[in-house]
């Protein structure tokens, strides 16, 4: 899982762990993968399960 900005640049990757298959919860603290906090704004996250890839967009607001 992983956070774009609206520029497409990487802010975060939230995990590349495989998980077992179930229900998971992850949460973005809003920083970026340096620590930094994300301005509010527009970002894209990535899902990506084996050939399985979703990107919706997200509204962060601070």
């Amino acid at each position: 899982l992983e956070i774009f900005n609206s520029l497409g640049q990487k802010m975060r990757l939230l995990t590349d762990q495989t998980l077992a298959s179930g229900m998971h919860l992850l949460k973005w603290d809003g920083r970026d993968d340096r620590g930094r906090e994300a301005a509010s704004g527009l970002y894209i996250y990535r899902l990506e399960i084996g050939d399985f890839h979703q990107s919706r967009r997200l509204l962060l607001v601070r």
